[in-house]
């Protein structure tokens, strides 16, 4: 109940801010795409990469399995990457990352955005497709230490890439909007 009637609140703020932008002479049009496309609330294409990681098909006897499998620590790696590559939006599995997505181990599975996600996991990225390949692919970075374990990870360039809108509700309930000096 508590989730639809914050959908509801969503879209009924999505619509108010989507008239006062159409409302004047461009400039706020302008600002509100750019908040549209910062918040992670529009659904974004672009160039960029494909970046697919899978649990490793290795075992080694006596050894502990975990270290053979994909954890939330190894995906947030994959993230910082592609973020310090100069990635602009982000998706796992279909799940848009904003500046309030989490990515957490639960159980057997990863969580975005409170959605579970078993492997193999998608990672999409837009940006320069030369710098986020580089930043995965670079000697000694993340996919280099996740093949130690046999962990498959697999980045591919595409020319267009389709990374849907953050689909959880306004997150915010206690920060509201102050000014420079906190009033």
């Amino acid at each position: 109940l508590r989730v639809k009637q914050l959908s509801s609140e969503n879209q009924q703020l999505k619509e108010k801010l989507s008239a006062l932008a159409s409302s004047d002479d461009g400039h706020s049009a302008s600002i509100y795409d750019g908040l549209m496309l910062a918040s992670g609330q529009t659904a974004v294409k672009g160039p960029g990469v494909i970046v697919t990681l899978d649990d490793s098909k290795k075992m080694v006897k006596n050894d502990d399995p975990n270290l053979y499998l994909i954890h939330d620590e190894d995906m947030l790696k994959v993230i910082n990457e592609l973020r310090a590559a100069g990635a602009e939006a982000i998706s796992i599995n279909g799940q848009r990352l904003t500046g309030n997505s989490e990515i957490r181990c639960a159980g057997p599975t990863i969580s975005v955005n409170n959605v579970r996600s078993a492997p193999p996991f998608e990672i999409r990225a837009i940006g320069s497709s030369r710098d986020l390949l580089a930043a995965i692919n670079m000697r000694g970075g993340v996919a280099d230490t996740q093949k130690v374990w046999g962990i498959t990870v697999n980045a591919q360039e595409s020319k267009e890439i389709l990374i849907p809108a953050y689909k959880a509700a306004n997150p915010f309930k206690y920060a509201e909007a102050a000014n420079e000096e906190g009033t």
